[in-house]
């Protein structure tokens, strides 16, 4: 499992998140990914591209698993 350290932010959109980490080449490559039902949050499907991510919540995509610390 993967730690992503929120700084000086109460949360992330999840679709800074995938760009940030370099998981997507784009935001328009983030917001496909997220559409089409890529990307799990506390394992659900999320189709919020701008869903904001809070300490305690784990991101699944592309059998990673990322936990906002």
């Amino acid at each position: 499992m993967n730690k992503f350290e929120l700084e000086n932010q109460e949360y992330i959109q999840l679709n800074q998140f995938l760009k940030l980490l370099g998981l997507v080449e784009s935001g328009s490559h983030a917001k496909e990914c997220i559409l089409d039902g890529e990307v799990l949050v506390n394992n659900q499907t999320e189709l919020q591209l701008r869903k904001k991510l809070r300490k305690g919540d784990t991101v699944s995509f592309r059998e990673e698993v990322y936990t906002i610390e």
